[in-house]
C-alpha cells in the first residue's frame, strides 16, 4: 500500500532579522493601474493582487486585525470570487468578535477620470453560518474588465489562542503581500507555518510599541507566481502557504503559565462542554429507543451495524458540520433533524446504552485542511465519528449519510489524521480509506440496418461512489439528471436514478443515436464502447508532480458493452485484447474482446489499489492511461454476409 508521509512545517522564527523595508505603508492609489491589460507576472491572469496587508496587533488584552487589499481585475468573468468578501466572526460564552471601518470601493477610468463607486451600507449585510459563526458579506458593485478593487477593515476579537489561519499564495499572482504579529513579550507564540513561499523580507526582533516590549514578526512577499492546483488532490489548501498564530505560555509578573496542551487535556476539556461532553452525559435520552432485538444481539460488530442503520433511518443530516452540537441532542430527537455532531454523538449514546464499548473520535473535514497533531487545540477539530473497539479492532460509524457503513465513511471524514477520545487516554491515529468502490457501466445496443443504435444504459456505483451519487442526487434531483444529458449529448428516455442492492446507487435510461456508425466502402465502423469511450484523461499534467496523488477511496471501473450486429452482417476486423499493470499491482487494466455469433462483447476494467499514492507515482499514471486511451479507441469493422 502506498502511503503519504505528511509533513508539517513550523515555522519558528528565533533569529533577529533586520531590514530596511517599510512595512505597513499602503500605498496610494495609482491612476496608471487601471490602464493595466495584463499582469506581468502571469499573462493570461483573470486578475492579479497589486497590495495586500493583514497585521494582528494585541493591545490591552484584545487582538486588533487590520485588513488591507487591492485588487486588478482583467477578466470579472474569470476572477469571480473575488468579488464577493467575506469576513468570518466568531461568538463563543457571551464574548464575540466585531468588524469596524469596513470601507470598499471599485475604482474605473472613463474618459481619462477615475470613476469610484462605494460599497454603501445597504449592501453589507451579516449572515449566521452555524451556531458560533457570522459572516459578514459584501460584493464590490460596477465591476468591469480593467477595473481595481479595494477594501479595508479592522477586526476586534477577544480570543487571543489561535488566530485564523492567512493564506498567502492564490490562484492570481500577487505584486506584494504582508504579515504582521505584534504582541506583548509577555505572550508566547508558535508559528504554524505550512507551504514553501519563502519571503524576500523579514523581520523579527523585540521594540518598544504602546509603551512596553513587543515582539514583532513581519514578513513581505513580492511577485508571487500563482498557486497551481493539480488533479487528484482532495484539498489544495492543504499545500498553499499559509501561516497560523497560536498561543503557546503567558508570563505576567514573572509567573509563567504553559498552554501547551495535549490530547489528553483536550479530551478532559471537551467532557466539560455544555455542547460535547455535557450531550453525551445526558443518558437518558437514549433509553428505552432501542428494540430489544437489538439489545439482545451478542456480537458487538452486529449490534452496532444495527444501531447504525435505525440512526440513518430515524434521523436526517442537516448539512452543517461541527464537533459541537447547534441545538442539543433534544432538539434532534424533536425534529429529527441535526448537525453532523447531533447525529453522531447521539449515535454514539445509543451504542453505550447497548453495552457498547464506543468512544468519540475527532477530526478535519477534508475541506477544513489537515488536522495539526502537534498543536492540541479545541478549535480545530470541526468533525466527530463513532468508534467501537472490539477484540483489540476499531470500527468506524458515521450516521450523517444514509449509504455509509461500518468502517465506510462519507468522503469528507477521509482526512488522515484523527483523535480517538477513549476514557482514560487518547490514541492518535490515521484513517485512509481502504475499502474498495466500484463504478458498473453496462450497456446492451442493437445495430440497426439504418445503421442507428439503441439500447439500455446503467450506470451503478457502490461503497463510497454510492455515497456521492446518492447524497448529490438528493442535493438537486432535476441538476443531477441534467449532469447526464450534458455529458450524453444523444436521445435518451425513460431516465431513472433509484437505490439497488441496498446500498448501490444506479442510474439507467434508454438511448438512439445515429452518431456512433461509418459507413466507408459498404463496410460499417465503429468504436464498440460506444458512448463509453474517451479520447483524453485527466492524468494529462505536462509539468512535474510536486503533491500526492489522492482518490476517496480504492477503486475499480468496469464497463461492459455488449452488441448486436444485423443478422446480414459479419466482423471483418475485431480489436485486440490486452492486459497490463505496474510492478507492485497498483495500478491494473484489461481490455478484453469476444464474440459469439451476431453479437461483440467488450469488458474493460481499470483498477487502483490505494486512496494515496506518492507524486512519484505520476508517471505510471500518466503512461498507463495513455495506453488505455489507446487501447479503447480500437474499432470494429462490419462486412455484408
Amino acid at each position: 500500500m502506498k502511503t503519504k508521509f505528511l509533513t508539517i512545517f513550523l515555522f519558528f522564527i528565533s533569529m533577529f532579522v533586520f531590514s530596511q523595508h517599510k512595512f505597513l505603508k499602503y500605498p496610494e492609489f495609482n491612476k496608471n493601474d487601471l490602464s493595466k491589460v495584463k499582469s506581468t507576472i502571469k499573462e493570461d491572469a483573470p486578475a492579479e493582487i497589486l497590495y495586500s496587508s493583514v497585521s494582528h496587533v494585541i493591545s490591552n488584552g484584545q487582538l486588533e486585525t487590520k485588513v488591507f487589499g487591492r485588487i486588478k481585475i482583467y477578466n470579472k468573468d474569470k476572477a469571480s470570487k473575488y468579488l464577493d468578501v467575506e469576513v468570518p466572526l466568531y461568538e463563543y460564552s457571551g464574548e464575540k468578535e466585531t468588524v469596524s471601518g469596513l470601507k470598499a470601493y471599485t475604482y474605473n477610468i472613463e474618459n481619462d477620470k477615475v470613476i469610484t463607486s462605494k460599497v454603501e451600507k445597504d449592501a453589507k449585510f451579516k449572515s449566521k453560518e452555524q451556531k458560533n459563526l457570522f459572516l459578514q458579506k459584501f460584493t464590490f458593485p460596477n465591476v468591469k474588465d480593467g477595473s481595481i478593487i479595494e477594501y479595508q477593515y479592522q477586526v476586534n476579537s477577544p480570543f487571543l489562542q489561535m488566530l485564523d489561519k492567512t493564506y498567502l499564495e492564490f490562484d492570481i499572482p500577487v505584486i506584494y503581500e504582508e504579515y504582521i504579529f505584534d504582541f506583548p513579550r509577555y505572550l508566547g507564540y508558535n508559528y504554524n507555518f505550512q507551504g514553501g513561499l519563502i519571503p524576500k523580507y523579514k523581520q523579527d526582533k523585540v521594540e518598544i510599541m504602546y509603551g512596553e516590549d513587543y515582539y514583532s514578526l513581519r514578513l513581505g512577499f513580492e511577485n508571487v507566481q500563482p498557486f497551481k492546483a493539480e488533479n487528484f488532490i482532495k484539498n489544495e489548501r492543504n499545500y498553499i502557504t499559509s501561516v497560523r498564530p497560536e498561543l503557546n505560555s503567558t508570563n505576567f509578573n514573572n509567573i509563567f503559565k504553559s498552554y501547551a496542551t495535549s490530547w489528553d487535556d483536550i479530551r478532559d476539556k471537551l467532557k466539560e462542554y455544555d455542547d460535547f461532553g455535557v450531550q453525551l452525559g445526558k443518558k437518558s435520552l437514549a433509553r428505552n429507543v432501542l428494540s430489544q432485538d437489538i439489545l439482545s444481539m451478542t456480537l458487538p460488530k452486529e449490534k452496532a451495524n444495527k444501531i447504525l442503520k435505525f440512526v440513518q433511518t430515524s434521523y436526517t443530516w442537516n448539512g452543517n458540520t461541527g464537533l459541537f452540537t447547534e441545538n442539543g441532542i433534544k432538539s434532534l430527537l424533536d425534529t429529527k433533524i441535526g448537525n453532523s455532531a447531533e447525529i453522531n454523538l447521539y449515535l454514539i449514546m445509543l451504542m453505550r446504552e447497548a453495552g457498547l464499548n464506543v468512544s468519540p473520535m475527532i477530526m478535519n473535514t477534508v475541506n477544513r485542511g489537515f488536522l495539526n497533531i502537534s498543536f492540541p487545540t479545541i478549535g480545530a477539530p470541526n468533525y466527530v465519528v463513532a468508534c467501537l473497539e472490539d477484540n483489540g479492532s476499531y470500527y468506524l460509524y458515521d450516521a450523517t449519510s444514509k449509504f455509509s457503513l461500518p468502517n465506510l465513511l462519507p468522503p469528507r471524514a477521509y482526512n488522515y489524521n484523527a483523535i480517538l477520545l477513549k476514557e482514560k487516554k487518547t490514541e492518535i491515529l490515521q484513517i485512509n480509506n481502504f475499502i474498495e468502490s466500484k463504478t458498473y457501466l453496462d450497456v446492451e445496443a442493437k445495430l440497426n440496418n439504418d445503421n442507428t443504435f439503441e439500447g439500455k444504459f446503467k450506470d451503478r456505483d457502490t461503497k463510497t461512489f454510492a455515497i456521492l451519487s446518492y447524497d448529490e442526487y438528493l442535493d438537486n434531483k432535476q441538476d443531477y439528471e441534467k449532469k447526464y444529458k450534458n455529458k450524453y449529448t444523444f436521445t435518451f428516455n425513460n431516465y431513472k436514478s433509484e437505490v439497488v442492492n441496498d446500498n448501490e446507487f444506479q442510474t439507467s435510461f434508454d438511448f438512439n443515436s445515429d452518431g456512433f456508425v461509418d459507413g466507408v466502402g459498404g463496410k460499417l465502423i465503429f468504436n464498440p464502447l460506444l458512448f463509453l469511450y474517451r479520447q483524453n484523461h485527466e492524468f494529462n499534467q505536462t509539468e512535474s508532480r510536486k503533491y500526492p496523488i489522492e482518490f476517496v477511496s480504492p477503486y475499480e471501473t468496469v464497463k461492459k458493452v455488449v452488441i448486436t450486429i444485423p443478422d446480414n452482417y459479419k466482423f471483418e476486423n475485431l480489436p485486440k485484447s490486452k492486459k497490463f499493470k505496474t510492478e507492485d499491482d497498483g495500478i491494473v487494466y484489461s481490455y478484453v474482446v469476444s464474440t459469439e455469433g451476431n453479437k461483440i462483447t467488450v469488458e474493460t476494467s481499470v483498477k487502483i489499489d490505494s486512496d494515496n499514492f506518492p507524486r512519484e507515482y505520476y508517471p505510471a499514471f500518466k503512461q498507463i492511461f495513455d495506453g488505455i486511451t489507446q487501447l479503447e479507441g480500437q474499432l470494429v469493422t462490419l462486412v455484408k454476409k
